[in-house]
């Protein structure tokens, strides 16, 4: 309603309005600096129900935060109390964020004829006679005293696994100086993709790139939308709400989109489609503008390779970032001779002793020469709400019946190290009640638990390499510890487990079968067949490559305070910081640019670091990379992780555009090597 009153062409004739109130809506930063441009009166921003007496917070505009993307909605009202509360109705700190509670004489009875639902939303505090509403609304205090609004509750919604709320995308993209106003929604109808609505000050050329980049700042991959749709206004009820029915269809409004031409074009836009999770691409798109990253590459890649047969580089990706371009270099690399093709992983028998992987056997002969703890993976998990003990431990073990690595170990066997399959059987899940401690000696305890199981180390020959206990907080409040050994694991596999554990544990609640997949090959399966294609003349393909990048390579001599120790001894820590938004932006800007990934931006300017504090021009780092380019292993739990060393030049003094090129070449060339184990 505010932004139609801004918008009449005679509002500089208003000179007697005096008090402007602004109420049922989050109050845009943007609206109240046009406001306070255009008029010269009062702006107050107020907030509350129906069930209080519609207004219990009041916030005079004086001036407005530029970074914060609404206005605050102040502090109560006279004979009301409001209290910010966790799930548990205690209240919670300055600036995280809770559900707004109100109370005070204000407060309704409750609904007419609706006992069930007065019980439900009117609720006593805990230890008072304090008579609440609970108002589904989040928000947070700020350092002033003043409460900010952050959304409704029920605005969360659920993408492949993830919880997200629409409206933290919403404030992210009002953060950006050119939006005036932004909706965010779950589009059911494309594979359930989110949709920004975007209503800009000015225009913005190509909003799909600007955006997603300005939001990587702020959100992760996972809650940045796939589509961008710009309008010149919302639509909008007599009411002055928006009107979620009248949004325009994405895709069809947003771009054109160019159809596949020939059946090359097709079968790529197919494969985009399968990693990208978007149901209508055009062949003009940018791979990159559509959200790739190295890592979707990397999938896309191996599904190219399958689907025409071609040991495609992954540069090409790179280099050819639309389907039109891609396709065209795929027809052209089909008329040049072609390296040994690369064998499918099928299932082996089980009838011999089954190998190690190489990454297995590198990490077996380190455990055997140190042993300790350092290669344990912990990991703990917090689950809220009612939770059905039975059905997370028949899901735990459905996951172990499921990934044969699961229950593996490690015997010697003639001299070798081979790997022994146990057969299934059900494992109890270990529970901890520490509901009689009150919560800062639960934390504590949880503190101490996750530790201990971190630190308790593992036998490869005779322990269950997988450790898992559930520690209760409260009915409706529980703590999972899950610790395993590096050689049956690694990060993204650790994803594998949580994502199958959810999806299982969600299936079985209801009274339904597993919705998971049978696995075509088990990791076992895989290093047999790395042990059988890794030879010959692909072995010595590979290796000659990496002698000659590792050939004479120096130890970096950085001015520590201490020597170093020359025993690895894990004392190490880590140190986290963040990049501000417009550095943010101008790195994103700058990778476009060069053509290059922010990895290897940001790679590029780690080197330059060094080269400062060292003085020395040929400089090595070390970067993993998952190595999951088949797709037969992308849903494997197993030890798949690489280390790719990146050797770099920067003697002759280089330009940082000349250093970009030379890491963006070094990086495609490791990631076409990336088969060798750094140490075998």
């Amino acid at each position: 309603m505010l932004q139609a009153v801004l918008e009449e062409p005679d509002l500089a004739s208003c000179q007697s309005i005096q008090r402007v109130i602004c109420s049922g809506e989050a109050l845009p930063t943007q609206l109240a600096h046009q406001f306070r441009f255009k008029l010269k009166a009062e702006l107050h921003n107020l907030y509350g129900p129906t069930e209080a007496a519609i207004d219990v917070t009041s916030f005079k505009v004086v001036s407005a935060d530029h970074h914060a993307p609404t206005i605050p909605i102040g502090r109560p009202i006279a004979n009301t109390q409001i209290h910010i509360l966790d799930r548990h109705l205690r209240p919670v700190p300055i600036g995280v964020p809770g559900e707004l509670h109100i109370a005070g004489i204000g407060l309704a009875r409750g609904y007419l004829n609706r006992p069930e639902l007065t019980a439900e939303k009117f609720i006593i505090k805990p230890g008072t006679t304090e008579r609440l509403y609970k108002t589904g609304d989040r928000a947070r205090y700020l350092e002033n005293g003043a409460i900010e609004f952050l959304g409704r509750l029920d605005d969360q919604i659920k993408l492949r696994g993830l919880r997200i709320e629409l409206g933290e995308i919403e404030a992210a993209l009002m953060r950006h100086l050119q939006v005036q106003t932004a909706v965010v929604i779950l589009d059911q109808s494309h594979q359930r993709q989110l949709v920004a609505y975007i209503v800009p000050h000015s225009e913005i050329l190509n909003p799909h790139t600007i955006l997603s980049n300005f939001l990587e700042s702020f959100l992760p991959e996972y809650m940045i939308p796939s589509n961008f749709v710009v309008l010149e206004s919302l639509p909008l009820l007599s009411n002055g709400k928006l009107n979620r029915r009248a949004l325009p269809i994405p895709n069809a409004f947003s771009r054109s989109v160019i159809l596949p031409r020939n059946a090359t074009e097709k079968i790529v836009t197919e494969i985009w489609a399968e990693v990208l999770k978007l149901e209508v691409i055009s062949i003009t798109d940018s791979f990159f503008e559509l959200g790739g990253n190295s890592l979707l590459a990397t999938r896309i890649n191996s599904r190219l390779r399958q689907a025409f047969q071609i040991d495609l580089p992954l540069r090409s990706l790179f280099e050819k970032p639309t389907i039109a371009a891609l396709a065209e270099a795929i027809v052209a690399h089909q008329g040049t001779p072609q390296k040994p093709s690369i064998p499918p992983i099928l299932p082996a028998s089980r009838n011999n002793y089954l190998p190690l992987s190489f990454a297995q056997q590198r990490l077996w002969f380190l455990e055997q020469l140190q042993g300790g703890t350092a290669y344990n993976i912990p990991i703990a998990v917090r689950l809220t709400g009612a939770l059905d003990i039975a059905v997370l431990e028949r899901s735990l073990n459905a996951i172990i019946e499921r990934h044969e690595i699961l229950r593996t170990n490690f015997h010697i066997i003639a001299g070798e190290p081979v790997q022994v399959i146990q057969p299934h059987s059900d494992r109890p899940l270990p529970l901890t009640n520490l509901q009689a401690l009150d919560p800062e000696a639960q934390t504590t305890e949880v503190r101490q638990q996750a530790q201990q199981a971190a630190q308790t180390p593992f036998d490869l020959t005779t322990d269950s390499l997988l450790r898992v206990s559930l520690l209760q907080l409260n009915p409706t409040e529980h703590v999972i510890l899950l610790t395993l050994h590096h050689i049956i694991t690694d990060g993204w596999s650790m994803e594998v487990l949580l994502r199958e554990l959810a999806s299982l544990y969600e299936a079985f609640i209801s009274g339904k079968r597993s919705p998971l997949y049978p696995l075509p090959i088990q990791y076992a399966d895989f290093a047999i067949w790395q042990r059988q294609w890794l030879q010959d003349e692909v072995l010595e393909t590979q290796l000659a490559y990496w002698k000659q990048q590792l050939d004479g390579i120096p130890v970096l001599q950085l001015p520590t305070d201490f020597p170093r120790s020359r025993i690895q001894n894990f004392q190490g820590a880590i140190a986290t910081f963040s990049l501000s938004t417009s550095l943010s932006q101008r790195l994103q800007a700058l990778s476009q640019q060069a053509g290059t990934t922010l990895f290897m931006t940001l790679l590029a300017a780690y080197k330059v670091l060094l080269y400062r504090y060292t003085g020395q021009t040929d400089i090595i780092v070390g970067s993993p990379i998952a190595n999951r380019h088949y797709p037969e292993v992308e849903g494997l739990i197993g030890f798949f992780v690489n280390t790719l060393v990146l050797r770099t030049d920067l003697s002759g003094n280089p330009s940082f555009h000349q250093l970009l090129q030379q890491v963006q070449q070094t990086t495609w060339n490791a990631y076409d090597h990336q088969d060798i184990p750094l140490k075998n």
